[in-house]
């Protein structure tokens, strides 16, 4: 069955749209009691001036990494559907360049290994010489082991961090000149939660994740001069919408490898096999909806005043919001430890500040 065989089906009935703003698969507090919950449209913030009409939507050139994966394929299916023009990119270990053929009009498909930069040129390159320009990159590209830190090779964790890491670094160095020329582009790149919160299971997963939001939030201020935005895509537990196996033939957490775990961490309660319960435990779950995620994101790329973090889903939120207070708390309880010299202290304190300082190490 053809990948993208119902990409001409009006947008409201492929994907459902008419649905509540909660990106869970059912509808959940205050709307779930209204009557007229299922006719909310799924959109952003006012605040971000979202494609409407006040601001029509125009024809954009989106170039999406990760486009097999299972929030590239609705994402691309779903910028065609809304009439834009997209350079959809396969993966070249899992796809071939046939199959990547045919799948719209609109559609240009190729293949990239991201952790090769010679390989990212190559995609811009074809991109621009197809569509005449480009507007918005989109990375979904990730790939992650499941299994506890000190079970996971050296291979293991560099591939995840050449996968994740590098790969981002790679296609933002890629086309950054080419935006900067043009006066004007749009990143979005995925992130997960993961890159806020440690996970047990996933610590070089997290790492890299961690990694990728650093880069993403200090780019921000050196590429903001140049009329060029980024927004980090924060979704909680999104797997595929289409279930049957023969319209999508992507196991349902493909980007994962889970790996035997070591005698130490084996037993059934092991923090270290959290992940691997979760995702054993969420298998025929539907947390977040990567349908619904994909409208978000297509908005995001039309939007006028993009945010630094979307956070897809109630998991996303909620699973942040503790972390972030518990940091907050962390920094309560230690907040009367700094304790600076005033400038009218006895001068031995100051003294004995200055020889404390001076055998202090101040490496990091």
């Amino acid at each position: 069955m053809d990948l993208f065989q119902d990409v001409t089906t009006p947008v409201e009935h492929s994907y459902n749209l008419n649905s509540n703003l909660n990106l869970n698969n059912g509808i959940t507090g205050d709307a779930a009691m209204s009557p007229d919950s299922s006719k909310l449209k799924l959109q952003l913030p006012v605040t971000c001036d979202p494609p409407g009409p006040g601001n029509p939507a125009k024809q954009m050139v989106w170039v999406v990494f990760g486009s097999t994966g299972h929030m590239g394929r609705s994402l691309v299916r779903h910028c065609l559907n809304q009439g834009d023009l997209v350079c959809a990119v396969g993966r070249t270990f899992e796809n071939t360049l046939a199959s990547m053929q045919n799948w719209h009009p609109n559609c240009l498909g190729t293949l990239c290994d991201v952790r090769a930069r010679e390989s990212v040129n190559e995609v811009f390159e074809t991109a621009i010489s197809h569509f005449g320009h480009v507007d918005t990159v989109v990375n979904c590209s990730g790939y992650g082991v499941i299994g506890a830190c000190e079970d996971q090779d050296d291979h293991e964790v560099r591939n995840q961090f050449e996968t994740n890491f590098m790969g981002t670094l790679h296609i933002i160095q890629s086309s950054l000149p080419y935006f900067r020329e043009q006066g004007q582009g749009r990143y979005l790149i995925f992130s997960s939660t993961s890159g806020a919160l440690g996970v047990p299971g996933l610590g070089p997963y997290c790492a890299t994740k961690y990694a990728v939001e650093g880069l993403i939030e200090a780019m921000l201020y050196e590429i903001d001069s140049f009329n060029i935005k980024a927004t980090l895509v924060e979704p909680g537990l999104v797997r595929r919408d289409e279930p049957d196996w023969e319209s999508n033939p992507l196991p349902t957490w493909g980007h994962f490898l889970i790996k035997p775990a070591s005698e130490p961490y084996s037993q059934a309660t092991s923090p270290a096999l959290h992940a691997k319960r979760m995702v054993q435990w969420l298998g025929d779950k539907q947390p977040t909806s990567a349908i619904k995620c994909a409208e978000l994101v297509w908005q995001l790329g039309h939007c006028s005043y993009p945010p630094l973090r979307l956070l897809l889903g109630s998991y996303a939120i909620e699973s942040i919001r503790d972390r972030l207070r518990s940091i907050i708390e962390e920094l309560e309880d230690w907040k009367h430890l700094h304790f600076p010299v005033a400038a009218d202290a006895p001068s031995e304190d100051k003294e004995e500040e200055a020889e404390t300082s001076g055998n202090m190490d101040t490496g990091s």
